[in-house]
């Protein structure tokens, strides 16, 4: 049996920013989905999100092999196929967001998270790198998937603070690893078992700096992706709302 699914993504800009600098990829050929949340002035997140999530829906499903092109030398194959696919293209996105400065010197500074999925047969393939997260809700609990790049994490596993601290900190934006920081990033990632009933969330910290985790597992139980979508960024919005808020729910539906 093949795996479906059900999603549906949606952004907004917030209450606080007059510009939207997330970016979503809803592919469903592919099963793959993505979150970018882009930082800089003079509309370079705006920029950097969009070549990122533009390059994994170009780079991802020609490494495998998709659309009756024949997958380059680098593919890997087998179980590695999937991971080395989301690899390169975040390794290409990078190179991209960085030509993107060379050409253009008013994008300096601008860099973007991104969070990926990957569905193939019964498992996900999780790419990230940021603090945009990945949640999975299974059985009713509600695990955050994503380990956020970020120096409040950081101060979290030290003790420093705590992730009620990290929530209200000055510091809750200062991102430790993402596209566009250094000639050579590397994502996390990681793959995982799916099961039929399991509801993935992407988003971007518009959401979850607005919304508490138990709210969100909340409104993600409790009705169809698209309404879900809907709920989360009303949600966001409705606490304040002082960031671009960014969610992509995929529910699977057989395995």
């Amino acid at each position: 049996m093949m795996l479906r699914t059900s999603f549906a993504g949606a952004t907004d800009a917030g209450r606080r920013r007059p510009d939207n600098e997330d970016a979503f990829l809803l592919l469903d050929d592919a099963l793959l989905f993505a979150v970018a949340d882009g930082v800089g002035g003079h509309a370079g997140g705006e920029v950097a999100s969009g070549i990122a999530v533009e390059t994994v829906r170009e780079i991802v499903p020609a490494m495998l092999g998709m659309n009756d092109r024949t997958p380059p030398a680098a593919a890997g194959a087998g179980a590695d196929r999937e991971p080395a696919a989301l690899r390169y293209a975040v390794a290409l996105a990078n190179r991209r967001v960085l030509e993107a400065v060379q050409h253009r010197p008013e994008l300096a500074g601008m860099a973007t998270t991104l969070t990926a999925l990957l569905f193939s047969q019964a498992r996900v393939h999780l790419a990230h790198l940021g603090d945009s997260r990945a949640y999975r809700l299974r059985s009713g609990t509600l695990r955050q998937l994503s380990e956020d790049h970020s120096l409040v994490a950081v101060q979290v596993k030290a003790g420093v603070l705590t992730p009620g601290q990290a929530r209200t900190s000055v510091h809750r934006h200062v991102i430790t690893r993402a596209l566009g920081m250094a000639e050579d990033v590397g994502p996390d990632l990681q793959a995982l078992e799916v099961r039929a009933g399991d509801v993935y969330l992407l988003c971007t910290d518009g959401l979850t700096e607005m919304v508490e985790d138990r709210e969100i597992g909340k409104l993600l139980a409790s009705t169809e992706p698209e309404t879900a979508v809907r709920k989360l960024i009303s949600a966001a919005n409705g606490a304040g709302g002082v960031d671009n808020i960014t969610a992509v729910v995929v529910k699977v539906l057989e395995v």
